[in-house]
């Protein structure tokens, strides 16, 4: 459009005057109605500081002798030097090792398989467990408490906690044989999961978990979403009004735990679950709850239907099955 414009307004006042009028730079308009003509293949002049076709050859000769064949470019340049030679700059070497393809890792390199992403499913308690272990500040600066939590995946219950001075594979070798012992679970029947931190690979607490006749299963590396229910139990655990900035000693950290595990098992209604406790998802209660809460939500719609417009209500659903990474079998079976 302003090309256009200064093209008929040229003749009659100028083309400076036109472009002026129009807040167009005369470089500009210039530029776009006679652009360049493409210059032609192979008319580009020679960059005169490049190297010449034969002190190319030469410096890939050199690279590729037998004393420099296995060095960096940085190394050959140094050496080189020390010898009292100088052939390019390394940027240089780079670019000419590159323009051959040859510019890569020349030592053999570990390759590490892919890890398998765990997939587990719980369609009944003692069946999924996860644990992790998180840290609890202490009085001072740089003093820390080791809170070891048990987390039943499919009921949220908790089988088993505990609050240490140390991350020891010894103490969680103990709370796990208890908590499986206490839960009375049979061989084959459980598997557990955990992240890879030293005391959950540890040798001893796999030898344990062979003996128990329980499945392990462990996390991938850097992937937090591998263990989501230990996760989110930890941030319900710190985001409790009461949780403290520090605790004063690890046995007034072994009192909040009583306290909120108590409070977690057999008071917290877990969305997951819908809003039952997890004691009783795990002990099996939960259906006469639910059965409860329809009565006392039938009882509501008689008195007043005209309070719920669409459908007479109903108490959330019951807990089904859980998973970490859903299996794609049961993603199968729930099409």
């Amino acid at each position: 459009m302003i090309e256009a414009a200064v093209a008929e307004l040229g003749p009659v006042v100028g083309v400076k005057a036109a472009c002026a009028a129009l807040g167009r730079p005369r470089a500009t308009h210039y530029r776009r109605t006679r652009p360049p003509a493409p210059r032609p293949a192979g008319s580009r002049r020679p960059q005169p500081r490049a190297l010449s076709v034969e002190e190319r050859h030469r410096v890939l000769t050199v690279l590729r002798s037998e004393p420099f064949v296995d060095a960096a470019p940085p190394t050959v340049y140094a050496t080189l030097l020390d010898q009292g030679t100088y052939l390019a700059s390394v940027p240089t070497l780079y670019r000419i090792l590159r323009a051959v393809d040859e510019v890569r890792e020349r030592r053999r390199q570990a390759v590490h398989p892919a890890r398998v992403k765990p997939e587990l499913l719980a369609e009944r308690p003692n069946q999924v467990w996860s644990w992790d272990i998180t840290k609890l500040l202490g009085p001072a600066q740089w003093t820390y408490y080791y809170l070891y939590v048990i987390i039943d995946i499919y009921s949220r219950y908790v089988p088993g906690w505990m609050v240490a001075t140390r991350e020891l594979a010894t103490l969680a070798e103990r709370l796990l044989a208890d908590a499986v012992r206490k839960q009375g679970v049979d061989r084959d029947q459980l598997t557990i999961h955990a992240d890879r931190g030293s005391s959950m690979a540890s040798k001893p607490v796999a030898l344990l978990l062979a003996d128990l006749g329980v499945t392990k299963s462990h996390s991938r590396p850097h992937c937090s979403n591998d263990n989501p229910y230990s996760e989110a139990q930890f941030k319900t655990l710190k985001y409790r009004p009461d949780f403290p900035d520090r605790f004063g000693s690890v046995q007034d950290a072994r009192v909040h735990g009583q306290r909120f595990f108590r409070w977690y098992n057999h008071e917290h209604r877990h969305s997951g679950i819908g809003y039952h406790t997890p004691w009783d998802v795990h002990t099996g209660a939960a259906p006469g709850v639910r059965d409860l809460r329809a009565a006392v939500l039938t009882g509501a719609y008689a008195a007043h239907p005209e309070r719920f417009v669409r459908k007479p209500p109903e108490p959330p659903r019951l807990p089904g099955p859980a998973w970490i990474n859903r299996p794609a079998q049961e993603v199968t079976a729930a099409q």
